[in-house]
């Protein structure tokens, strides 16, 4: 390729810059246009070996400032320059995180508990926050933080051991499962979540309190329901209702967004109920669902051709799981587009097998042709123990 510059360019698609072959046949070019075209520059040459050293000096000042260039927008920035990027949108990037677990206390009304420890089944630790009292119904829902930093799993009912007994408080279980933690966030993760969070000074109101939620930390998935009619939905949301699905991230936290950016007079509607009290001092219940998880089972049915190999077998398996498990909230099951993922989306392995039977089901159920259909507050989740593969 012929270059008149060695410097780097802007145009209308972005930055560009020469190689560094471009570079060093631009500046053999000049040298012989001095020197004479009789000049021997081979790489054997000391000569040679000079331009060569002046041409990489020059391909890496400009990878260098493809890289600043690059480093203004979210879309192309990497490391510390988007972590400042993303400080425009109001957001950061997330440390690693601890996991959290909503809990259900039970006690004696007005009872004060302070720094509260519950463990699991496993002796994991799980921090109640610093101070809670619980209300004159006798029970309170708040969300614990694991002591231990990182994906620390609880299933339902499994945090229940009360480790700094106090008089009046009685009993404590999780009726969900754990939300794990996270490592620290990922480039690809952070971009995501300032896509998200342009939706905060949106006109719509909805947009913007998912938005916010969405930019909490640990939140992981967000779905919303609005019924603005003068009727309960099919949904069972009640009429002029507000309802959010929020998997991770603190209850309280999210119920302050919610309060926050919601309309004056709007009921909200879910299981977990926080009271929040505003800056006039007036305390309101806001309510909204954690996902329920329903497992998706899947039968699925191969004849091997030639080339096959269980390690393929695995990534046939793997690759279902991940497609189950990004789903949307309260989206379904469609059987027809497991194929895709069955297939492994059309890469080289999938020519190695062949997809003779394929049958799906929820929870406990019989494996079957038809579609799974889920509530809007719930969650279709799958591990690799729950895909049967037969070879044939």
């Amino acid at each position: 390729m012929t270059i008149s510059t060695v410097a780097p360019t802007i145009g209308p698609t972005g930055i560009s810059a020469p190689a560094f072959p471009d570079i060093l046949a631009y500046l053999q070019a000049q040298y012989q246009a001095i020197y004479g075209a009789d000049v021997y520059l081979g790489p054997d040459s000391q000569d040679g070996q000079f331009l060569a050293a002046i041409a990489q000096g020059y391909a890496d000042i400009n990878a260098a400032c493809v890289g600043v260039y690059n480093s203004f927008s979210p879309s192309s920035a990497q490391g510390q320059a988007l972590s400042s990027n993303v400080k425009i949108n109001g957001i950061a990037r997330d440390v690693a995180s601890f996991s959290t677990v909503d809990l259900a206390l039970i006690g004696q009304a007005n009872t004060t508990i302070r720094n509260g420890v519950v463990t699991d089944v496993s002796n994991n630790r799980w921090s109640l926050p610093a101070t809670v009292v619980i209300p004159p119904g006798g029970t309170i829902t708040v969300t614990a933080t694991c002591q231990s930093v990182g994906a620390i799993a609880a299933v339902a009912n499994s945090v229940n051991v009360i480790a700094t007994p106090t008089l009046g408080w009685q009993s404590a279980t999780n009726p969900a499962a754990a939300t794990p933690g996270n490592p620290v966030e990922t480039d690809d993760q952070l971009r995501a979540r300032q896509a998200n969070s342009t939706a905060l000074p949106s006109q719509s109101i909805l947009d913007g309190i998912v938005g916010a939620v969405k930019t909490l930390a640990g939140v992981t998935r967000v779905a919303a329901q609005e019924n603005d009619t003068n009727a309960t939905d099919a949904d069972g949301v009640p009429a002029h209702n507000l309802s959010l699905v929020v998997e991770g991230g603190d209850a309280v936290a999210i119920a302050t967004e919610i309060a926050l950016k919601k309309t004056p007079g709007t009921p909200t509607y879910g299981t977990t109920s926080e009271t929040i009290t505003d800056p006039y001092g007036d305390a309101q219940a806001i309510n909204f669902f954690r996902p329920t998880d329903r497992t998706v089972k899947i039968a699925i049915g191969i004849k091997a051709l030639s080339g096959y190999n269980s390690t393929i077998g695995d990534e046939l398996v793997a690759a279902l799981v991940a497609y189950i498990n990004a789903l949307a909230i309260g989206a379904d099951v469609l059987l027809s587009r497991l194929y895709l993922p069955a297939n492994l989306f059309g890469n080289a392995d999938s020519a190695t097998f062949e997809v003779t039977s394929l049958l799906i089901a929820l929870d406990s159920g019989t494996p079957g042709s038809a579609d799974l259909t889920l509530a809007f507050n719930e969650a279709a989740v799958c591990a690799t123990s729950n895909v049967t593969l037969t070879v044939s």
